[in-house]
């Protein structure tokens, strides 16, 4: 019996290959945008760690200084201590002349030191100079994909000329260019300091040991830390938004599920005088169950096939813009390569079949459970949807309440993700009772409705199997759409409000370069002196460790109109500013607040030139500008404690009848034949940091379009799967005078009012998921608070989505129900 029900039932699928495409490709979408996430964020880590280790080599501890580390500490720390295992590093990303825009990582180090760290391998039939490396000036190891044997870098306006000594080897060397010590010290400006210093020490007692004494020996302002805590805490730094993302590509996953579910629904209902007519004969309610499970996983199969084909094409070009995001928002990634990791294939190839047969199992237990005369009664099937619809409701707000409660009571972000799916799947099991009501609510306007309208109000409710699953789906894709996007414009528009607060000087400068290159003394002397400005602001910006993790550290000296900039949360603007001012105070940004449980009057401790000190945190400021936080400190405090004199960036601010144009000509005639300097306006700052942000969300975008795509798809096969099962009945409307125009707007209007249930039912979930990405997921993963801002032609554009998305649908198969002759529909078996 089994042999036969395979054939019966598989030959049913192979006679509707529209149905079983749109299926496959449901499935295969879904599980293509996971995967396409998957890899791109694990090429991302991929490409990191492969920055990191052609760097570090074979080094397992580190040395860095709060302004990195003076040469002579490395020159002691071979003859005092006799490591002879350690070598120093000189690092940092200047431009290409002939391509401004690219920049190559310059990695100075010393060939003597460098045997046992194993950093470089010369390419095949190459030899390494290592005579010219260390003895001329411009010598350098090319990476792989630089042709030719001369490059040309920029720097602060200056060009430096470097001419190949060697070149490296394999596609992980790319955009990497090493030199020795003392040319990248020249290159980079450093003097007599470098970027680090790179140790390797035993991994038992007797290197914890060494350790320990080294810590001891080092001046103040250096610290010994281990290679992996610092390349995992600055991998850290991006795993909100890679989460962020791999979330919202399960969507699509979902969107696919209830497609799934959606085509194995209609397979069955299709075959119910032919399951019954199994079950008369003797067939077992296991086979049936089994059968029908099987079709389902081996639709997930040939759908996990597709999409891993898709996702590794998608995914080769989100890469790109997930690698730019992060090298936008959290540290530089010189490589962005592409991986095809075996593990995310595994993944994609488990949970495809799994998601199918999660989906399938209540209509295979369905099919099997039902009795032989239930199962050929379609008014049966008909009449228990209907009859289920409010049990559906009171489990949806079950679940709505449950997904709440989970949210008040959990703290994580994980946790935060598996409210919001509770949230969404009560909202999923709302959606099917929609046709029903808005059935209703049209019974109300009857009579002032045209008849098609009318004909097609009745049917709403009366195929509530078949339209049920297709209205949840498409709503909950447009849901999620619509959550998204209220996020996203009230991030944006709460950044900007900020920006706009924040940004009250005329005139931004800092140092062409952007790798840590401070305003000589003579600029800032100068910029003091400029009678054509009224208001110097002076800030030194800074990465710093609080606790093992990276956090942004900015000393400040700031005119009266630039405190006002910022907008403190907790403390009074006024005592706060006087404290930063007189003593040991800080000022922290919400969300270091928020994730260190830190409020005016708590205490930190920083590690200062002098070592570690306490500070008192007197105001909470309201900070878009990091994820990780932010600690303002007093310009004349920090140099006084950190003994770093550097300024990082300065603002000015038009003296009265002085333009931002008349400052700007100032600024470059006087400071600015000084040094190189990117000289930007309040509005220039502005459009490019909004720029930024709409460039970092359009990855978020891509993937918002494609769970529409999935949801597309899926409301495609169910009004394909709904009107061939209706072909009987349209053909009797046809053979009663119905012409074949007046069939077409008949369903276009059906096809019409389902979109329309979905959209409806769209508004207030999406709302309800834009509050929880707002108030729960943005708070747990980033530790801001954003403004709710709704713009209202996003809704219009939701319900607007949702009818044409679902009229589009529609047209195929009123296209080919109208082409089809009455008496062929007709015909019986």
């Amino acid at each position: 019996m089994s042999t036969l029900l395979w054939r019966s039932l598989l030959r049913h699928l192979l006679r509707h290959p529209w149905q079983l495409a749109l299926a496959v490709l449901g499935i295969a979408l879904g599980v293509a945008v996971v995967l396409a996430v998957d890899l791109a964020n694990q090429s991302a880590r991929k490409s990191f760690e492969q920055s990191v280790e052609r760097v570090s080599g074979r080094a397992n501890y580190r040395i860095v200084g709060i302004d990195g580390v003076p040469q002579e500490v490395y020159v002691r720390l071979r003859l005092e201590r006799g490591l002879r295992d350690s070598a120093p590093r000189v690092e940092g990303y200047p431009a290409l002349a002939d391509e401004p825009g690219r920049r190559v990582q310059l990695l100075g180090l010393d060939p003597l030191a460098e045997a046992p760290f194993q950093r470089w391998r010369p390419a095949d039939g190459e030899a390494l100079d290592l005579r010219r490396l260390m003895l001329e000036p411009d010598a350098a190891v090319f990476p792989p994909d630089i042709p030719g044997d001369s490059l040309m870098l920029i720097r602060e306006g200056l060009r430096h000329r470097l001419r190949a000594a060697g070149r490296l080897q394999g596609t992980a060397a790319a955009g990497l260019v090493i030199v020795d010590i003392a040319t990248a010290q020249r290159l980079l400006g450093l003097g007599e300091r470098i970027t680090q210093i790179d140790l390797i020490l035993p991994e038992d007692a007797e290197g914890r040991r060494q350790a320990a004494e080294l810590r001891q020996w080092l001046p103040a302002g250096l610290r010994l830390e281990r290679s992996a805590e610092r390349n995992a805490a600055t991998a850290e730094l991006s795993a909100a938004f890679r989460l962020n993302l791999q979330a919202l590509s399960l969507l699509a996953l979902l969107v696919g599920m209830f497609l799934i579910y959606n085509t194995m629904t209609f397979a069955v209902v299709q075959r119910r005088p032919l399951l019954g007519m199994l079950r008369a004969l003797g067939a077992e309610r296991g086979e049936l169950f089994r059968v029908v499970l099987g079709e389902a996983v081996a639709l997930g199969l040939a759908g996990t096939v597709l999409g891993a084909l898709l996702g590794v094409w998608l995914g080769s070009g989100l890469v790109g813009l997930v690698t730019r995001t992060i090298d936008d928002l959290y540290y530089t990634l010189p490589l962005r390569q592409f991986h095809l990791e075996p593990l995310s294939l595994l993944k994609a190839g488990v949970l495809g079949p799994t998601a199918s047969a999660l989906a399938a199992w209540w209509p295979a237990r369905e099919a099997a459970a039902s009795p032989p005369a239930t199962v050929l009664s379609r008014a049966t099937l008909e009449s228990r949807r209907r009859a289920a619809v409010p049990r559906l409701a009171l489990l949806g707000l079950g679940l709505l309440a449950a997904g709440g409660l989970w949210l008040w009571l959990s703290r994580g972000l994980l946790a935060g993700f598996f409210g919001l799916f509770l949230l969404l799947a009560g909202c999923a099991l709302l959606s099917p009772g929609l046709p029903l009501l808005l059935a209703w609510a049209l019974r109300r306007v009857w009579l002032w409705l045209p008849p098609t309208l009318r004909m097609a109000g009745r049917s709403l409710g009366r195929h509530l199997s078949r339209t049920g699953v297709a209205v949840a789906a498409l709503s909950v894709a447009l849901a999620a759409s619509l959550g998204v996007g209220v996020m996203v414009d009230s991030f944006r528009g709460g950044v900007e409000i900020w920006l706009r607060q924040l940004l009250s000087a005329d005139l931004y400068l800092a140092p062409v370069e952007q790798d840590g290159t401070a305003l000589r003394p003579e600029v800032v002397a100068a910029l003091q002196r400029l009678p054509e400005q009224a208001g110097l602001n002076l800030s030194r910006h800074r990465d710093i460790w609080l606790d093992g993790h990276l956090t942004h550290f900015s000393a400040v000296r700031l005119t009266p109109q630039g405190q006002a900039g910022y907008r403190l949360l907790a403390g009074d603007p006024v005592t706060a500013w006087a404290a930063l001012v007189e003593g040991d105070a800080v000022l922290i940004s919400e969300p270091l607040a928020y994730r260190r449980r830190l409020a005016p009057g708590d205490r930190i401790t920083l590690d200062t030139a002098a070592g570690p000190r306490p500070f008192t945190v007197v105001g909470i400021f309201h900070d878009y500008g990091s994820e990780h936080g932010r600690i303002l400190i007093d310009l004349a405090r920090y140099q006084a404690l950190w003994q770093d004199p550097a300024i990082s960036t300065a603002s000015l601010y038009a003296a009265p009848g002085q333009g931002v144009e008349a400052l700007r000509r100032a600024v470059e005639a006087g400071p600015g034949r000084l040094q190189a300097l990117a000289l930007r306006s309040n509005r220039d700052i502005l459009e490019l940091s909004l720029a930024i942000f709409d460039r970092t969300f359009t990855v978020t975008r891509v993937l918002r379009l494609l769970v529409v795509i999935v949801a597309f798809v899926g409301i495609l096969s169910a009004l394909l799967a709904l009107q061939l099962e209706r072909a009987r009945e349209f053909a009797v409307l046809r053979a009663v005078g119905l012409l074949p125009t007046e069939l077409g707007r008949l369903m276009t209007a059906e096809t019409a009012l389902l979109g329309l249930c979905a959209g409806l039912a769209a508004l207030p979930c999406g709302l309800l998921l834009a509050e929880v990405l707002i108030e729960v997921i943005n708070r747990r993963a980033f530790g801001w608070t954003l403004p709710f801002q709704v713009d209202p032609i996003l809704l219009v554009q939701t319900v607007a989505l949702a009818v044409a998305a679902a009229a589009l649908a529609g047209l195929y198969p009123a296209w080919r129900l109208a082409r089809t002759p009455p008496a062929w529909a007709l015909r019986t078996e």
